[in-house]
């Protein structure tokens, strides 16, 4: 039985999302046993030219859910960017799991060869579906939520592997 885009993506996004809510509650619970404010924390960075916190979470939610509706060949919802608090960002993943849990497979199955082209600051990148979720879209959404893990990891929460990958 080979695996379906649908497969491949959805369920992978509501659970690296899910697991990324997880250690943020972590991270606040941490922050707020050692008297230090939130909006702190949501402005750390692992160094100076690295983006904080926020931003890790902001373009997580991001690539998941942007990265369905451009699957399913629709426009994708936006968000502000603008998140100051960690219920703030709590939202902003449920409302990103609630509109990736709105497709259905039928959207996302058979994408694997729909032209997809992102405008970014070096200028377009043109895919086609598959290569775009294999090759762009699972790791920039690891990576902003692995840099999440750390920047709580290394201002002292207490969270391990397991807290990252959930349960199974």
């Amino acid at each position: 039985m080979s695996l379906s885009m649908y497969q491949a993506s959805v369920p992978l996004f509501v659970r690296a999302l899910t697991n990324l809510n997880h250690v943020l509650k972590l991270g606040e619970k941490h922050a707020k046993e050692k008297s230090v404010e939130g909006s702190v924390i949501l402005q750390t960075r692992l160094i100076a030219d690295m983006l904080p916190l926020v931003k890790q979470v902001q373009i997580a939610t991001d690539m998941a859910k942007n990265g369905t509706a451009r699957l399913a060949g629709v426009d994708p919802l936006k968000f502000e960017d603008n998140e100051t608090s960690f219920d703030e960002l709590y939202s902003r993943i449920e409302r990103a799991i609630d509109y990736i849990k709105s497709f259905k497979p039928e959207q996302v199955d058979g994408s694997e060869t729909r032209a997809i082209t992102l405008k970014t600051r070096n200028g377009e990148q043109h895919f086609e579906g598959e290569a775009y979720l294999l090759h762009y879209v699972i790791p920039n959404l690891f990576f902003h939520c692995t840099t999440a893990y750390a920047i709580l990891r290394e201002a002292g929460t207490n969270i391990g592997k397991q807290d990252f990958i959930g349960k199974a």
